[in-house]
């Protein structure tokens, strides 16, 4: 098999892998089957001269995989929501399950980018904002924008591997994290150069150096860097300069990753 790039994530029981045309989605439904769906899609930066811009290319590629992660996931929760409607609700007439799910397709875009809003704005303000508040007072016992500056970075990355920590706790996450370890083993078979058999797969490392969780770490050391150069103790100029320097931070990151 000739060599291609190949990413993934874990989602509701099962795992998404994308390619360089398409990503399909394998779940692991309520009766144990598993159903297999493939999308066509050919990445952005790949149809035009925006994967051949260095930085530019990780903040388009970054804002594809959240909204493909974010589709695929909820695409596999519905799975599950199928099965508790269909127990309990089992008088339901088949033209009304038709009526609700044509209702759920029209509005499924809309209910993904708001989702993805909302996410992203949780995601921004627990780990860039709330961290550049509370460092922004160190300017009160000194005036050195290195520590001041240092301190907040430190504080971001500890929040970051506490989240993380905290969420492992719960059983449903815990379950999605034994499919990211399965994800990164099929992956690491491929670029091996192995045969894709559950036996080869199961022999292969559950790490992965391209890991999406991977990416986060880089993502706060490398903002430790980038705030560096950022000097002022007024704080809506601070917090302001965090969100515009997202996007860049996020494509210096992924241009380190893809080296």
């Amino acid at each position: 098999m000739k060599h291609v790039s190949i990413g993934g994530q874990a989602v509701l029981e099962g795992i998404m892998m994308k390619g360089p045309d398409s990503y399909s989605l394998a779940v692991r439904k309520p009766d144990h089957t598993i159903e297999v769906t493939t999308t066509p899609y050919v990445s952005f930066t790949e149809r035009n001269i925006t994967g051949k811009i260095p930085i530019v290319r990780g903040i388009v590629n970054f804002i594809e995989s959240l909204y493909i992660g974010l589709s695929t996931l909820m695409k596999s929760s519905e799975y599950y929501e199928d099965e508790e409607e269909t127990s309990s609700k089992d008088n339901l007439k088949e033209d009304k399950k038709e009526d609700k799910k044509d209702d759920k397709n029209d509005d499924g875009k809309g209910y993904l980018i708001g989702t993805l809003i909302v996410s992203l704005v949780f995601a921004v303000g627990l780990f860039v904002l709330i961290p550049s508040f509370l460092a922004n007072f160190l300017y009160k016992i000194t005036s050195s924008d290195l520590l001041v500056n240092a301190a907040e970075g430190i504080l971001r990355l500890v929040i970051f591997l506490l989240y993380i920590y905290l969420i492992a706790k719960m059983e449903d996450i815990k379950r999605t994290y034994m499919y990211h370890g399965a994800e990164h083993k099929t992956i690491n078979c491929l670029e091996a150069g192995l045969d894709l058999t559950p036996e080869n797969v199961m022999k292969s490392s559950r790490f992965h150096r391209r890991c999406g969780t991977s990416f986060l770490v880089i993502v706060m050391i490398i903002s430790i860097l980038v705030f560096m150069f950022v000097k002022t103790d007024v704080m809506w100029l601070r917090l302001l300069s965090r969100i515009i320097l997202i996007p860049i931070i996020a494509g210096i990151s992924y241009e380190f990753l893809r080296y």
